[in-house]
């Protein structure tokens, strides 16, 4: 056999495995999905920043900030690279404590819309990166030991981002995510949770 038709058998067969390749893994289909997490948040801020941010004029009190969060999200997995999200968050509280067993609360809440950026390493597998917005609210409830003190609620609309790591079981997936809400320079939440969620 020449040269010349070595190479071409060569090139055949390559087209061939090529081919075989692509009927081996079919072409992503988009999909839906729906989700439920739980897990639990931080504050970032010191007591200074978080009297900045309720406006109280007094820096008499402690932070407890282990608050539990919940949240719903949906999605549409766009690509194998790609899902963009809407999310509703409610994220716990953070409770205020004063002087004389008085105590204010502070709870938040948040909804937005995510773009996620996945980096499938297996079929079953894929670390992401998320950047989005938020509409939050945060309520303050209660006083700090002085009961004429009127402290102040705040809203805004935000960035938030995160990192985590999807394990897909088709029809259903599970995610395990940090999440920094970026409210303000003097209140930022950090979040850490598990979700399940169901593609269709």
């Amino acid at each position: 056999m020449s040269k010349k038709q070595l190479l071409t058998a060569s090139l055949a067969s390559t087209a061939l495995l090529a081919a075989n390749a692509a009927l081996a893994t079919p072409p992503h289909q988009p999909y839906a999905y729906l989700g439920l997490g739980t897990g639990f948040s931080s504050l970032e801020n010191d007591r200074d920043e978080v009297d900045n941010f309720i406006e109280s004029g007094g820096r008499n009190f402690s932070i407890d900030d282990d608050g539990n969060v919940w949240k719903g999200f949906a999605g549409y997995q766009i690509n194998r690279f790609l899902a963009a999200e809407v999310f509703y968050a409610d994220l716990g509280r953070v409770r205020l404590r004063g002087q004389d067993g008085a105590s204010t609360d502070l709870e938040s809440t948040a909804y937005g819309a995510n773009l996620v950026g996945q980096f499938p390493v297996t079929p079953w597998f894929s670390p992401y990166a998320k950047v989005g917005v938020a509409n939050w609210e945060t309520t303050v409830e209660g006083n700090l030991g002085d009961a004429s003190l009127e402290l102040q609620d705040n809203d805004g609309f935000d960035p938030v981002y995160g990192v985590g790591a999807q394990f897909n079981f088709n029809p259903v997936m599970l995610r395990a995510e940090y999440e920094r809400y970026d409210f303000d320079s003097d209140y930022t939440i950090d979040t850490f949770t598990a979700s399940v969620g169901f593609s269709f």
